[in-house]
């Protein structure tokens, strides 16, 4: 089962394997060989991908990118939980909830 439980700076987040990857343009493409689906990761979404091929906590991603790109990390940490929220509930990250 899918968690619904809240995210939170310490969780540790990490791809799932069995998804198929590619760079087209610029952007990152992915299909779930589980589910069949395919999603349009973009840029930004693909640079997340790339950083979650190791476990990292979500203070430790929000770090990289709002320094790459040079914003702050309560609005990284904004933007950035949504998609985390997304790529969790389709099954294609893994986390681990640190209480």
């Amino acid at each position: 089962m899918k968690s619904t439980k809240q995210f939170n700076w310490k969780d540790r987040v990490k791809q799932k394997e069995g998804n198929l990857v590619s760079d087209m343009g610029g952007e990152k493409v992915m299909m779930s060989i589980q589910s069949g689906k395919y999603y349009n990761l973009g840029s930004t979404g693909g640079r997340i991908w790339e950083l979650l091929s190791q476990e990292r906590t979500i203070a430790d991603l929000v770090d990289v990118l709002a320094s790459e790109y040079e914003i702050d990390a309560d609005t990284c940490h904004a933007q950035v939980i949504p998609f985390l929220e997304h790529m969790s509930r389709e099954g294609l990250i893994d986390v681990v909830h640190e209480d």
